[in-house]
């Protein structure tokens, strides 16, 4: 399995998503750069500048605006929406009506999840969301919109799992199980499932609609992203050792392999090297036919599987 190798960011990858369609990879990193792939080969299709320092997060509706915030191909700047701290996490719903953002808890400033609707033109003008949803005990640090639209999904830095609401604000259910940060929250194709990724050393499964704990997938190493094959019960962990530890490991010792894990059984079958640090985010292909890394190293990788992997049958 070959890897297409790209080289697009001088500091490490924080995010890479594809969009719907999945023919468009995009990749965000530490540097003020948000790249845009075509996924088939590699090729750079072109790169959204305007950012001043690192962008945590993208996302792209179905005609490619993308949210990071606020572009539209091929690239021209159509609104800027400031904030007081920096921006963690971001998310078009599904009609790609209405935006979320949450903020970090820094510099004094408290952490909130703003909602706008990009149908209002004087919400963006104003600089003013329709809601704005303050947390006040553990900031966010990864979200994602719920089924139809109807609630958030948060993560957040204490272990916390949120559900808000997206009309009122309230949080409809709370859970913890996981004991450290959650790093990474990424949806089933149909919405109802999700996992999670934390420093805890494992990643979980959810149901979306009441966040009933389903599956865990332990590891030796915080995990830093996970992403649930859209064709098969397979889901994929990336992470690896700490970062500010890797130059005093091998890449054997640190961990940096992608993991595949059977969605049902929690066994591991397969792992994908590469990475010369900690993966920081995973995707697969919305086909179901590869799946990209992007690592502490600013390479980001996408892997084609090979015959083997789609005739390959798990032995319980």
């Amino acid at each position: 399995m070959k890897p297409i190798l790209l080289q697009g960011h001088e500091r490490s990858i924080t995010q890479i998503k594809y969009n719907r369609e999945g023919d468009l990879l995009f990749t965000v990193a530490k540097d003020p750069i948000v790249n845009v792939w075509y996924s088939v080969n590699g090729e750079r299709l072109g790169t959204y500048m305007g950012h001043t320092g690192a962008v945590w997060c993208v996302d792209a509706d179905c005609i490619l605006f993308v949210l990071s915030l606020l572009f539209l191909s091929p690239g021209k700047q159509l609104a800027l929406l400031k904030t007081n701290s920096a921006v963690r996490t971001c998310g078009f719903d599904f009609g790609g009506n209405i935006i979320m953002f949450s903020t970090d808890k820094q510099m004094g400033y408290q952490c909130f999840v703003s909602f706008f609707d990009l149908r209002d033109p004087n919400q963006i003008d104003s600089n003013e969301p329709y809601m704005k949803i303050p947390c006040n005990d553990s900031k966010i640090t990864s979200a994602v919109w719920g089924p139809l639209g109807e609630c958030i999904i948060a993560g957040h830095e204490s272990g916390e799992l949120n559900q808000y609401s997206a009309k009122s604000g309230e949080v409809l259910v709370n859970v913890k199980e996981h004991s450290r940060q959650i790093n990474d929250i990424q949806l089933s194709r149909d919405m109802t499932m999700f996992v999670t990724a934390s420093k805890d050393n494992t990643a979980k499964l959810f149901d979306s609609t009441n966040l009933e704990h389903q599956k865990t997938f332990r590891t030796e190493r915080p995990v830093n992203s996970a992403a649930l094959s859209p064709n098969y019960d397979h889901v994929v962990l990336g992470g690896g050792q700490e970062a500010m530890d890797v130059t005093t490991t091998s890449t054997r010792i640190g961990k940096f392999e992608a993991r595949f894990f059977h969605l049902a059984f929690e066994e591991e079958f397969g792992r994908v090297k590469g990475h010369f640090g900690p993966i920081n985010s995973v995707a697969f292909h919305p086909d179901g036919k590869s799946y990209s890394s992007g690592g502490e190293d600013g390479y980001v990788r996408i892997h084609y599987f090979d015959p083997q992997y789609f005739e390959f049958e798990f032995e319980a």
